[in-house]
């Protein structure tokens, strides 16, 4: 149950938390995440992709832990991050770690995760010592790995055994309305899908869905799902738009950001196409997975209008998506419209999403884990059209299903020794785990810390007021920007931008307090000089305003891109 779990992850133990669809792993954690920031503890919360992280409002793994594009890493490259000063700071902060979608992480990430800890904490222990809590599910697909398949999960880490986690296997299902699908889930993963099960799923075959938009559809191979979306865009009998990416940076790293992300050089959209957001934006109300048509063309930007699943109508702006380098320094910068033809998408690109309706054929399915994660995507039975079922699509990796008896016994048994201890001692233990991370037990700080928070939440989730606003209303209460963007849930380059409009709108504004250094601010200011005595066209864009690349360059690298955008604000 939930509030075992949660009583589990109190106790500062480390914990793996798994469970089938609709048993509320994300639920869990964002609770426990609210009941250490009240007690003044801020945890960190890494994923192995950006559309995971986003779930929990955190940051990928190669991010924090400063891994680059690196999956591996040796005593060298370890011993050159220890000697970085504000990985020192990052690291001597760290209290509890959360790993979010530990199914994606390779074992070779697993460890290099481990090694850095246990060398900036100087504790030889597993992960430094750090409260760990790890939670995810083992029946998704398999993360790319250059072990053999054999030892291709991060359970097979032989860190992970050090962690000695405590197993919290969630059984309570959370969506009610959709008890169908998720017993054929649970099927799946048991290994034995019954005849009633499949009776159900045939029933679905080229079901007409009773909605007003087109579903996305999802197939296993990429060739089927360019070919869709290429013949339903040829079909509309409207003008096409192009739109091409802009960019920041070296061409290595421009094109590592194509191959990490789904961002695409060009997309070619036309009024009626329907499209699927591949990003997260929680303010603009779209999340990577939404999915809707376009509607219209902005007359001012010439921007896509997409009406969504849900029936709200998003005006697009384009979205960052970087790359740092080992300094945590943005090196390199796409910008583009955070969409995608979504006729069809494949199978492996959906892990992570939630869609409110799909067509699925599986007549070509070629992998374990395949069905399960393609079923899963969908909310409710209702929403599932299927076109091909064969004889492999519902099987899971037999590696899992051989281990998965063992999870929910150990489970079990940290259920069992949970209940065994009395509320009174349960109490003692969680006020000292509270202490050992430098936390509160002060009730009336507590409570005031709990109004904090969910006035600070209600103003991320639930204002209408125009996003920018948003940033502009906690301004006062900010000190930096980080805090700002702490505060909002969002990347600083975003907060920068909301920044920028604010300035345009208001050019009394004071933005002091978020400048950089002074130093900093100097030598933006030379490097501009320069430029503009240079003279030279390209280096300024159509409205007069200098360039971030060429001022980056002149800067030899040492000024960040976020430092130089707020010092031109």
């Amino acid at each position: 149950m939930q509030t075992t779990a949660l009583n589990i992850l109190k106790t500062g133990n480390n914990v793996f938390i798994t469970g089938s669809a609709g048993t509320g792993k994300t639920y869990l954690l964002n609770k426990f995440t609210f009941y250490l920031k009240s007690r003044k503890v801020i945890p960190t919360i890494v994923a192995p992709t950006g559309i995971a992280a986003s779930h929990l409002q955190g940051q990928t793994i190669h991010s924090f832990f400063s891994l680059g594009i690196r999956s591996e890493i040796d005593d060298d490259y370890i011993e050159s991050l220890t000697e970085k000063k504000y990985l020192q700071t990052r690291f001597s902060k760290l209290k509890v770690l959360i790993v979010d979608e530990i199914s994606m992480v390779s074992p070779e990430m697993f460890l290099a995760m481990d090694r850095i800890l246990r060398a900036f904490k100087k504790n030889n222990l597993s992960f430094g010592g750090v409260q760990t809590i790890l939670s995810g599910d083992f029946f998704q697909l398999p993360p790319i790995s250059k072990y053999p398949k054999e030892k291709r999960f991060a359970w097979q880490s032989p860190s992970w055994k050090e962690l000695e986690l405590k197993t919290c296997y969630l059984e309570e299902k959370f969506r009610q309305d959709d008890n169908v699908l998720i017993s054929i889930l649970d099927e799946i993963r048991s290994g034995t899908v019954s005849s009633n099960s499949y009776d159900i799923l045939h029933s679905r075959f080229h079901k007409e869905l009773d909605i007003d938009f087109t579903p996305t559809k999802l197939y296993t191979h990429n060739m089927d799902v360019d070919r869709i979306n290429n013949d339903e865009l040829n079909k509309i009998n409207n003008p096409v738009k192009s739109f091409k990416y802009n960019s920041e940076g070296t061409t290595k790293n421009i094109e590592k950001i194509f191959k990490s992300s789904l961002v695409l050089e060009e997309i070619s959209l036309k009024k009626d196409a329907v499209v699927m957001f591949i990003k997260n934006n929680h303010e603009l109300g779209y999340v990577n997975g939404t999915t809707g048509v376009v509607v219209n063309f902005d007359k001012e930007t010439g921007l896509p209008i997409v009406k969504t699943s849900y029936g709200s109508l998003i005006k697009l702006s384009l979205e960052d998506w970087t790359i740092e380098n080992d300094s945590g320094n943005i090196t390199a910068k796409v910008s583009q419209i955070p969409l995608k033809l979504a006729w069809a998408i494949t199978i492996h690109k959906s892990q992570g999403m939630t869609l409110d309706s799909a067509e699925i054929d599986l007549s070509k399915t070629f992998e374990v884990g395949q069905g399960y994660v393609a079923l899963s995507r969908i909310k409710n039975i209702e929403g599932l059209r299927l076109m091909g079922l064969n004889d492999k699509a519902l099987i899971v990796d037999p590696l899992i299903l051989h281990i998965d008896d063992r999870i929910k016994a150990a489970s079990q048994k940290a259920s069992d020794e949970i209940s065994s201890v009395s509320n009174e001692n349960l109490q003692e233990i969680f006020n000292a785990y509270i202490l050992s991370v430098d936390g509160i037990l002060d009730v009336d700080q507590i409570q005031a810390q709990e109004k904090v928070l969910k006035s600070e939440k209600k103003v991320v989730t639930n204002n209408p007021t125009p996003t920018h606003l948003q940033t502009k209303e906690l301004l006062e209460r900010s000190n930096s920007i980080d805090d700002l963007a702490l505060k909002r849930g969002m990347s600083k380059g975003t907060i920068i931008n909301h920044l920028r409009i604010l300035k345009e709108q208001d050019t009394e504004l004071n933005l002091d307090k978020f400048m950089p250094h002074a130093e900093t601010v100097e030598l933006v200011k030379e490097a501009l000089e320069k430029i503009k005595n240079k003279n030279n066209p390209d280096d300024f864009s159509e409205n007069g305003q200098p360039r971030l690349k060429p001022l980056f360059e002149a800067l030899d690298s040492k000024v960040n891109y976020d430092d130089i955008r707020i010092v031109l604000l």
